[in-house]
This record gives C-alpha cells, structure tokens and sequence, in this order.
C-alpha cells in the first residue's frame, strides 16, 4: 500500500524537475511579472481617458491630444502586454515539455527498477496509465501554478494596491472580498474536491489495468467466446468510473456557481461604493470607469482562481501515484560504489543463506549451503513451492538475502552491480516474452551489436532459422506484443538462439523444451548439449525424463536439498523423494498421501 502523499510531497517532486534549469525559472517568472504588471496599469489610462473627456471641451484641442496621448499608451501598454505574455507562455511551453519528458523517462527507469514482486502485484495496464497520467498532471499543475495562480496573484495585490491609493475605500472592499473568495476556493478544493477526484483517478487506474488485461488476454477470450461477458464486466468498471467521474465534476461545477455569486457581489460592490463616493463629490466619473474596468479585470482572474485552485488539486490527486513511485525506495539496490562483476568459469556458492518473502514469516531457506561447480550441470526438482524458483531469483539477485552471502566465482553478488552479474547470466524461461521487434533485435537482445551473420548463426543453432526463413520479412519480421505472432515453440525457439548469441558463462533453463513439438524436441535437446558444455547449467525440471544426462540433481524439499547425486543414483534409491517423482511421472502413478492432501484440500 501506497504513503500518502502530501503537499509537501508534491511541493518536492515539483521543486527536483524545475530546479534543473534555474536561469529558465528566473527569466520566466521575470517576463510574468512584468506582463502582469503591464496589465495592471491598463485600467489606469482608460480612468484618465474617460476623465479628460468628461472634464475637458468637446472639440477642443488640448483635450483631443490628451485623450489620443492616453489612448497612445493604453495601446502600447496592451501591445507590450501581449508580447511579454507570449515570451512568457513561450518559454514555459519549452521548460514544461523537458520537465515532462523527465517525468517520463525516470518513472520509466525507476518502475523497472523494482522489485520481481512489486511487479508480480502490479497491472502493467495499471502502471503505465500510473505514469502517463502524472505526466500531464504534473504539466496541468505547472501550467495552472505558473501561469494561473501566480499571475493573478500579481494582479490581484496589483490592483488592489492601485485602488487603495486611488479610491481607498473601493480598495478595501475588494481585499475583503479577494480574501473571503480565496478562502472559499481553497476550502472547497481541498475538503470538498480533493476526496471526490482521489476516488475518480483510482478508478481511472482500474479502467486501464482491465483494459490491458483484456486485450492482453484476447486471445483466451476468443477461445472461451467470452466478448459479451468482457465487455459486460468492463462496463461495470467504466460505469463505477463514470459515476466517481461524474460526482466530482457536478460538485466542481456546483461550487463554480457560488464562486460566480461571489465575484458578482464584488462587480456590483465595487460599482456600487464608487458611484456612492462619487454621488458625495469623493470620486470622478474616471474613477467609475477606473472601478468599472478593474472589476471586470479582477473578476475574470477570481473567476479563473476559483478554477486554478480546483485544477491544482485534481492535478494533485492524478500525480499522487507517480510521486509514490518516485519516492518509492528501490528494494534490490545497487551498494554505493558497487563494482562490476567480472565473468570467470561459472562456480555458484551459497554460503548460509537465509531468504523469507517479503510478507512471509517462515524462511524459504534458513542457513542454505550449496556449491555448483564451474561448469556443472546441475538440475533442480521437487514439489510445487520447495524454493527451485526461488534458487534461479537469488542466483539473479532479484531479491536480497536476509542472512549469509551468494557468491558467484568468488563474487559476493550483493555488492557488484546487478546489470552487469545478470548480463553474465542467460535465461531461457518456460514462458518466453518477446518484443514487439524484428526478429534480429529479439535473437540480439543480450549483444546488441552482434553482426546480422551471428544473429543466423544462432538461430541455425537453435532450429530457429528454417521457420524464420519462411517469413515474408525473414529477420526483419515484427513479432506482435509479447510475440503473439509466433507459435509457443517458435518463441521458445527465439528465446534459446538469444540466450546462444549471448555467450553468458551461467545459463538457466526453466523446461526450455516444453513449449516444443516432439520432432523440434530431439534437435533442440542436441543444440542444448553443444551449448552447455563449458558452462555451468542450472535447469529447473518439470519433466524428469528431460535430466537424465545431468552432472547432478538437486532434490528440493521445503527449502532443503535433501537428496542429490545422478539420475541412476537417485533412481536406484528404494523410496526417495526423486523415485517417487519419476514413478508419479512416467508411470502415471498417484500415491495415497496424494489422495489425502487433495481430500483435506477439498
């Protein structure tokens, strides 16, 4: 579960992106300044304006060339006003738009950063409708901070000032007023707002999570002829969307109609006191005009307020989860100064190790002892949940130990940089995931810059290279999301020519034949052997029949090896846990203890 996020949260995600470019800052709220500034003398030359018509002779020609002198000005304040305005906007367009991409970037950098778990309990839908909405929301923040609030705070202590100096009384009606509009916006934005659209924007994170999940999974959709009920329980998601959607906006929208009350209040007060002081020979009719203009001035900037304030805090809630990414600590860390890991022959040592999962009370391993030989090939089995996963993670350092050290040639993983030891490791897991990329850059992935003739190379290898031929684009074929436009095997086929083109001295198979036909089975188990020599192997073994050519077995059970040596040894042993595996396996046997736990199970 997420912290909350706070003002002060916002306040320091914000500050980290905008001080990076300190002169922009300055020059901005420079040009905005003096923008505002402009625009607050404006009403002042329409007062004098209307003054020296009102006072002066019609016709007369002092007259006409003080009011075409005040007319100047008025023109060329606007003018200047407008200009300072786009340079502002400008800028701030150019500084948003490197903020964003920041944003972006880093989130992205930052969530592939984490955990195995934290992904394992998060939508990847979720996440990047997470991320894309705090972008814009952070840009919706700046844009209503800097060239809202900001400029019509300028204007609003600007022409309050003015009017305190020309019409005094005028001038405190509309601070009070000001202040008392200010204080309502905060109020109901915050106690009010603030609730309604926290709701609205996690039911936004649901919409996509199950919009991904949906698409993702079209494919068991279709098998199953289940669109209608898809779309049926989408659009119970989309409706409870639409209604927190829909509370949050009818409530904005009810307080916007109070706010306008309220500035209509001060138009007509403001008018109201002037025409009162001019009816008792303590204004001009200027000053009215004066009165008059500011109230149509002050009121649009209160008005947009009354909007900035509700914008802000809906901007707020929408960055709420980017800022929890953000600050969020990154649980399998590189140490200060971490060095990189330096490939030897491929000895894995597990010195005392002690690992529980985050949430779990009883240890997968608690004072763990194993030692795999360079070039060893080594098998694990044992029941569902007896830590052989578990072992291949640690092996990766995708989790921390709690207790004792895993050493790789010599190595003590935890303190040399992770992409480099995982770059030592290949992988070919049970399930492989590819890029929606050519096929060249999927067989590539772990070398990059391996040539087009070592690409084919592998591929041969790996019995890749007939089907790929095939192709109407050949290498240069684009595989779909996940590679759904290849067959399981064939995917698995892509994933074995990668972890071949890598050339790591750590290979890890996860049953990397499963996904294969019988035929392609026989080719791929001999490439597979050409491939693990000189290398030590560990493979995670569903199927028994598949490790009988292995250096060695490691039987789990419960976090502890408990029987280890060849196929032949273990087999030959009268009631140990591998014979009774291979026998439940290759002769479709089933003993009573099964029965039983599948009886208290039910």
């Amino acid at each position: 579960m997420k912290d909350r996020i706070t003002y002060k949260d916002v306040t320091r995600f914000s500050w980290h992106y905008w001080r990076r470019r300190p002169l922009a800052g300055v020059a901005l709220l420079v040009l905005m300044m003096l923008a505002t500034a402009v625009d607050v003398f404006i009403p002042v030359y329409a007062g004098r304006i209307v003054d020296v018509l009102t006072t002066g002779a019609p016709g007369q020609a002092s007259t006409l060339e003080d009011a075409l002198f005040y007319l100047g000005v008025f023109a060329a304040l606007a003018l200047v006003f407008n200009l300072l305005r786009w340079a502002s906007v400008s800028l701030w367009a150019w500084f948003a738009v490197q903020c964003l991409q920041e944003i972006l970037t880093e989130a992205m950098r930052k969530v592939q950063r984490f955990s195995a778990d934290w992904h394992a309990n998060a939508f990847a839908g979720a996440t990047v409708r997470k991320i894309t909405r705090g972008m814009w929301a952070f840009d919706s923040f700046g844009d209503t901070l800097f060239m809202g609030l900001f400029t019509a705070a300028i204007i609003m202590t600007g022409m309050t000032a003015m009017l305190l100096i020309k019409v005094p009384l005028v001038g405190v009606f509309t601070a009070v007023m000001i202040v008392l509009y200010s204080a309502f916006s905060i109020w109901s934005s915050v106690c009010v707002l603030a609730p309604r659209f926290r709701k609205a924007a996690r039911a936004d994170t649901q919409v996509g999570a199950e919009l991904a999940d949906i698409i993702t999974g079209n494919a068991t959709v279709k098998a199953f002829g289940t669109e209608q009920r898809e779309a049926m329980l989408f659009t119970d998601t989309a409706k409870n969307w639409r209604l927190l959607s829909q509370n949050a906006w009818l409530t904005g929208e009810a307080f916007n109609l109070l706010r306008g009350i309220l500035r209509a209040v001060m138009l007509v007060g403001m008018v109201g006191v002037t025409i009162w002081l001019w009816s008792h020979g303590n204004a001009t009719t200027g000053d009215i005009a004066l009165a008059l203009t500011s109230s149509f001035i002050i009121g649009g900037y209160l008005r947009d307020i009354g909007m900035h304030i509700a914008n802000v805090q809906k901007a707020v809630n929408d960055m709420e989860d980017v800022i929890d990414f953000w600050k969020r600590d990154v649980e399998v860390a590189d140490i200060p100064g971490a060095s990189a890991f330096a490939p030897g022959d491929g000895e894995i040592v597990f010195d005392r190790v002690k690992f529980v999962y985050n949430g779990q009370v009883k240890p997968v391993y608690d004072d763990f002892d194993i030692r795999i030989a360079p070039g060893e090939k080594v098998a694990l089995v044992g029941p569902s949940g007896s830590g052989k996963s578990t072992f291949v993670k640690l092996v990766q350092r995708l989790y921390d130990v709690q207790g004792g050290e895993i050493r790789i040639d010599g190595q003590n993983i935890a303190h040399v940089r992770q992409a480099s030891l995982r770059q030592a490791i290949a992988l070919v897991p049970q399930e492989p995931v590819l890029f929606h990329r050519s096929l060249a850059a999927n067989i590539a992935y772990g070398k990059p810059d391996a040539t087009m003739e070592e690409i084919v190379d592998a591929a041969r290898k790996a019995y890749a290279d007939e089907f790929i031929h095939q192709l109407p684009l050949g290498y240069d074929t684009l595989v779909g999301e996940r590679g759904v436009k290849l067959s399981g095997g064939e995917r698995q086929r892509v994933a074995i020519a990668r972890a071949i083109l890598s050339g790591a001295p750590i290979l890890i198979l996860d049953e990397a034949t499963s996904a294969l036909d019988s035929v392609s089975e026989h080719y791929i188990q001999k490439a597979l052997a050409v491939l693990t020599r000189n290398r030590t192997t560990i493979t995670i073994a569903h199927r028994l029949a598949t490790i009988k050519a292995v250096d060695r077995i490691l039987v789990f059970d419960q976090g502890r090896v408990v029987e280890q040596g060849t196929h032949a040894a273990l087999l030959s042993r009268e009631g140990s846990l591998y014979r009774t595996l291979f026998d439940m396996q290759a002769l479709d046997l089933v003993g009573d203890d099964y029965y039983e736990e599948e009886r208290a199970a039910e």
